[in-house]
């Protein structure tokens, strides 16, 4: 009979091994087999007609009795007795009779550690793989397992470091959008308390009949309004976006007639700066079919950002058709944009300006809405910009 090993010492392992989940009964690569009353000369044809058998196991009654492995045996054969002399003895006198015998459920990683814990000349023998009633199930190659267990850990390894990057990434994503949650909440409460205490000022110019006071301030409260709802319906459409929820309504309108309003509006965000706005286009009417709603969104936030950071000088809006294509450019006499800037334009949560020291608002959510919309309508955004000359974007879109 044999000892029933179960590797009391890999059981002590923790269980948070990379190959602790995969069982030997799963990876077993033979069930080769003889009888114990097999004579040495049946043994020795199933190794002569199969060079791919590297083993068989010696079984008597389901119960493995010994391993008899292909080098061994034929070492023992031809070199030690020679095949006449045993040819047509019992097998049992060329098997192994106290090979490793492994648990079905055994994990692979402590199933190695005892092959591998083995003599020398042992240590690439295959091992029987038993169930727990002692009864034989098949051959394992450590071979075999030795490559399972890198591949495991190759895998292991792998999946570490992406979930470790992953999680990198989602504290990063907290990180912004904590720092966009407190932007936000700024940038709401200015405008929001500028429409208040201008409201309240025009009641009071209202009461002592101050009609010029009550013009101009009303005409900074629609402009405190018109940047309240920009950084609203970005907030919003950014939600939309991230839900899958945004579609696109085709249908035909002057897209001349739009860009005359935008170019108003951006009048009014202006405000008291210097800055000329103005539209630059051969035609007094151009039909397209697109969406609207978008299309005024689209332009409106880059002649809302131009106007943001552009304190003097012009902002033109152009318009280019050909080839079945209309092409709007918006371009500014600001700052500019440096290059190692560039490729944080159309990422959500960034802005240009470090939080603590910027002098213009913005949630920082304008362009990458834009991009999203420009997609959208089937069209391409893209941008020119050298630092202290201004920045032009351009946003190429089907007629139809």
């Amino acid at each position: 009979m044999f000892t029933h090993l179960n590797g009391s010492k890999g059981t002590e392992q923790a269980q948070t091994d990379t190959t602790s989940d995969i069982r030997v009964g799963t990876l077993i690569t033979s069930n080769s087999q003889v009888s114990a009353r097999d004579i040495v000369k049946h043994a020795a044809d199933r190794f002569f007609t199969n060079p791919e058998l590297d083993a068989v196991a010696l079984v008597d009654c389901k119960e493995p009795i010994g391993l008899i492995t292909r080098n061994k045996f034929l070492m023992k054969l031809f070199r030690l007795y020679g095949y006449e002399l045993y040819g047509k003895r019992m097998v049992i006198t060329m098997a192994d009779t106290s090979p490793l015998y492994v648990d079905s459920e055994e994990r692979l990683d402590v199933a190695l550690d005892m092959a591998m814990s083995r003599p020398f000349q042992d240590i690439y023998d295959e091992l029987i793989v038993v169930d727990p009633k002692g009864h034989y199930k098949g051959l394992l190659s450590v071979k075999d397992l030795v490559i399972r267990q890198s591949h495991a850990l190759a895998n292991s390894i792998v999946q570490k470091e992406l979930a470790h990057a992953k999680a990198s990434e989602l504290e990063k994503m907290s990180h912004v959008k904590s720092q966009f949650l407190a932007n936000v909440t700024h940038e709401l409460r200015s405008p929001v308390n500028a429409i208040i205490s201008l409201g309240e000022l025009m009641q009071m110019s209202c009461e002592k009949g101050y009609i010029q006071q009550l013009r101009d301030r009303l005409s900074l409260l629609l402009s405190s309004a018109t940047s309240l709802k920009a950084i609203i319906n970005n907030v919003l459409d950014l939600s939309k976006i991230e839900a899958g929820k945004m579609d696109a309504i085709f249908e035909e309108f002057d897209a001349i007639g739009k860009l005359d309003e935008i170019v108003e509006t951006t009048k009014v965000l202006i405000g008291s700066k210097p800055v000329e706005v103005s539209l630059n286009s051969k035609e007094q009417y151009l039909q397209i079919e697109s969406d609207p709603v978008k299309f005024r969104q689209i332009i409106l936030n880059l002649m809302s950002n131009a106007a943001k950071f552009t304190d003097n000088g012009r902002i033109t809006v152009s318009v280019e058709t050909g080839g079945g294509l209309i092409t709007i450019s918006v371009k500014d006499t600001g700052p500019g944009i440096k290059k190692e800037d560039l490729d944080k334009l159309f990422k959500a949560f960034s802005q240009l300006e470090d939080a603590k020291t910027k002098t213009h608002e913005g949630t920082g959510l304008g362009l990458t809405v834009t991009k999203y919309l420009v997609n959208l309508l089937n069209g391409k955004i893209w941008l020119e910009s050298e630092w202290g000359k201004g920045t032009t974007f351009f946003v190429e879109l089907p007629e139809k």
